[in-house]
C-alpha cells in the first residue's frame, strides 16, 4: 500500500523544469527524509507531489479533489509567516478544517486533536497566547502542530527543524516516528544529514532536480556521494547508540 506515489514526475516554475523524471512511493510505517544541497529541487518535488505547481507525470495526491487531498496528506512548507494574531490554539485548530463541515464549529474529536498537536510540540502552556507573539522557533512549532492536528495519513514537512534548538529539533524528529509507528508516514526534506540518518528509515537523495538514490541511510550517504553532491567528507558510524553521521570537511 503507497500513501503517495510518483511516477517519472517533471515539475515546473514557469517554463522552466526543475524536478525531472522524479519516481517515487512512500508507505505506512516510513519516515523518509529527502537530501541535497540548495537548489537540488526538494521543495520543488514536494509542491509538485501535492499540486502546488505544474507537472507531467503521474503524481497520486495532485490528482486528488482538494477536500480529499487534504484528508490524504497534510503539508508543513518551508516558509513560516503568521499573520494574524489569534491564539496558538485557533491556529493549530485551523489543521482540522478539513474534518469539518462548512460553518461547523470544534467538536470533541477536534479538540482533542488540537490538544495532542499541541503537547507534541511542547506548546501547551501557551495554547491562550498570540501565536504572532510567540518567537521564531515557537511559531515555527505551532504550525508544526497544525499540520499534525489535520491527523492526515501522511505529512509531507519541508525543512521543518530548521531554526529549531536541539532539544526542539529532536523531539520534532522523535514525533516523526511516533507517527510513523502508528502506521502513519512522513517525507520530511532535511539538510541536517545527522538527524536524517538517526531518525530516517529511508533516505532519497536529489541534486540537480533529479533523484540520485534512494534507499537505507548507509547506502544512501556513501563517501562518493557526499564528495560528489555535497562536497563534503564525513564521519559515518554505527554505535551503541545508533548511527552517528557528522560532516567533517569541504572537499575539492
Amino acid at each position: 500500500m503507497s500513501l503517495m506515489s510518483l511516477a517519472d514526475l517533471t515539475v515546473f516554475r514557469g517554463r522552466r523544469a526543475v524536478v525531472t523524471g522524479a519516481t517515487l512511493a512512500v508507505a505506512p510505517g516510513e519516515v523518509v527524509g529527502l537530501v541535497g544541497p540548495n537548489g537540488a529541487g526538494k521543495t520543488s518535488l514536494l509542491r509538485g507531489a501535492l499540486g502546488l505547481l505544474p507537472v507531467r507525470g503521474r503524481a497520486s495526491l495532485a490528482a486528488l479533489p482538494p477536500a480529499v487531498r487534504a484528508r490524504a496528506a497534510a503539508f508543513l512548507p518551508q516558509t513560516r509567516e503568521i499573520a494574524w494574531p489569534v491564539t496558538v490554539e485557533d491556529l493549530v485548530a485551523l489543521g482540522r478544517l478539513p474534518h469539518r463541515a462548512p460553518g461547523a464549529g470544534l467538536a470533541a474529536a477536534d479538540r482533542a486533536a488540537v490538544a495532542a498537536a499541541l503537547a507534541a510540540v511542547g506548546l501547551a502552556p501557551l495554547a491562550r497566547c498570540r501565536a504572532t507573539e510567540l518567537s521564531g522557533g515557537e511559531q515555527a512549532r505551532a504550525l508544526l502542530a497544525r499540520a499534525l492536528a489535520q491527523e492526515t495519513p501522511l505529512l509531507l514537512a519541508d525543512e521543518p527543524v530548521a531554526g529549531l534548538d536541539p532539544a526542539a529539533q529532536l523531539a520534532a524528529m522523535a514525533t516523526f516516528r511516533a507517527l510513523a509507528g502508528r502506521g502513519r508516514a512522513v517525507l520530511v526534506s532535511l539538510h541536517d544529514l545527522g538527524l536524517a540518518v538517526r531518525h530516517c528509515t529511508r533516505l532519497v537523495l536529489m541534486a540537480g532536480g533529479r533523484i540520485l538514490a534512494d534507499g537505507p541511510p548507509a547506502a544512501v550517504l556513501t563517501p562518493a556521494a557526499l564528495a560528489e553532491v555535497f562536497g563534503v567528507r564525513a564521519y559515518f558510524a554505527q554505535t551503541p547508540e545508533g548511527p552517528v553521521f557528522q560532516p567533517l570537511e569541504v572537499v575539492a
